[in-house]
């Protein structure tokens, strides 16, 4: 009988935290959340199409824009990739991957005060370069970093 009161209460405590948590809306959807997205950005052929759509053009290779990764990945279903900027004003990135069917690995809005520093694990079939589109002052800039994607461990 007391397992079954347990199981009873534990459940009535999941549900009274989900009714409170929907009734703050956090749950529900906001059209906020989707407004940076743009389609046209995930059905680029090139790195050149990538640029061209998301309103970058021809951006300028930057050192104050860095990609931080491993060389080699022996995992390319989760290669570690970091990028920071230290442009003032950062408003923007984006982490590319050439040789992936959809380019777009991540996009990243940032208020003015925020941190430019954001990393991710991304997936990648085969060898690359990376790219990292950055949008600081109204003006883009971007990195790139070649990453080797090894199967079993042998380099290649």
């Amino acid at each position: 009988m007391q397992g079954n009161r347990r199981e009873v209460l534990k459940a009535g405590g999941g549900a009274a935290l989900y009714a409170a948590l929907s009734a703050m809306g956090f749950f529900s959807s906001s059209p906020a959340f989707a407004s940076g997205w743009t389609k046209e950005w995930f059905e680029t052929k090139s790195i050149a199409e990538s640029f061209k759509v998301m309103g970058a053009g021809a951006p300028a290779v930057s050192a104050d824009v860095v990609i931080t990764s491993p060389d080699i990945a022996e995992n390319g279903a989760v290669v570690p990739v970091g990028v920071a900027s230290k442009l003032a004003k950062t408003e923007f990135l984006a982490v590319m991957v050439e040789k992936n069917p959809n380019m777009l690995a991540g996009v990243f809005q940032l208020t003015p005060d925020a941190e430019a520093d954001v990393s991710m694990r991304v997936k990648m079939g085969q060898s690359s370069d990376v790219y990292a589109l950055v949008k600081a002052n109204g003006k883009f800039y971007m990195a790139k970093k070649e990453i080797k994607v090894t199967l079993g461990g042998c380099g290649g």
